[in-house]
């Protein structure tokens, strides 16, 4: 196994990477049991389209809207849409599950020395309320938002962004994401990159090459020299 070396900052993406965005549906009775999958499917795939097309538009909002704009072309287009039930999922998405091997990595990366940060489009009062619903506070020495730079990844100025904030060049971090084109863009932009495949996604056809592939975070430790997480 090839380690990653030099590496400071351990920075995560945080949706699907460290917290997963499919729970809000999971834990919501009022969805049929037939239509979560697709609700699930259809609300993730508008999220980041909106906040891909806001950014080149340069029509900046910030994640909740687009989160709560997506929800509702997805009711809309599964014929489920009621204001009850869009309440109860925008705030399910408030307090998504973390990935199971998530407090244990963390815990060992901080063991180990090095910075743990998130680096999300999420609004910074949804990415608070994800970290203090997990019990993750104090494993974390940052939770950054796109919010702060007004665009979302890929934009160049969110990695940017991070840098300034840790205080560490791009080749010191080790990035993760569990969505190819971030994975893609972090590692064009320059840094470390594992690419946490843990929906079984092909290669993108776009520009950078993550360092590693993995199927899950429990793998990123050892990767770093780290203690087991």
């Amino acid at each position: 196994m090839n380690q990653l070396t030099a590496i400071r900052a351990c920075v995560f993406d945080a949706y699907g990477t460290i917290f997963d965005f499919a729970s809000a549906a999971a834990r919501c009775e009022d969805i049929p049991e037939d239509k979560r999958a697709a609700l699930t499917n259809l609300w993730r795939d508008k999220q980041l389209q909106y906040t891909w097309l806001r950014s080149l538009q340069s029509r900046y909002v910030d994640f909740w809207q687009v989160t709560g704009d997506a929800l509702d072309f997805t009711l809309d287009s599964l014929g489920i849409a009621t204001p009850a039930l869009r309440e109860r999922l925008m705030d399910l998405y408030l307090t998504l599950n973390a990935f199971p091997e998530v407090p244990g990595v963390l815990r060992a990366l901080r063991q180990a020395g090095f910075v743990t940060a998130i680096l999300s489009n999420g609004a910074p009062a949804m990415l608070n309320a994800a970290v203090r619903g997990a019990g993750l506070e104090d494993l974390l020495d940052a939770v950054l938002s796109a919010d702060a730079v007004g665009v979302y990844k890929t934009h160049p100025r969110v990695y940017e962004y991070a840098l300034a904030q840790l205080g560490v060049r791009a080749d010191q971090i080790s990035f993760q994401s569990s969505n190819a084109w971030d994975a893609f863009a972090a590692s064009d932009f320059g840094m470390r990159v594992v690419w946490c495949n843990r929906y079984g996604q092909r290669r993108e056809r776009l520009p950078g090459s993550p360092d590693h592939e993995v199927r899950s975070l429990a793998e990123l430790p050892a990767l770093l020299g780290a203690a087991g997480g």
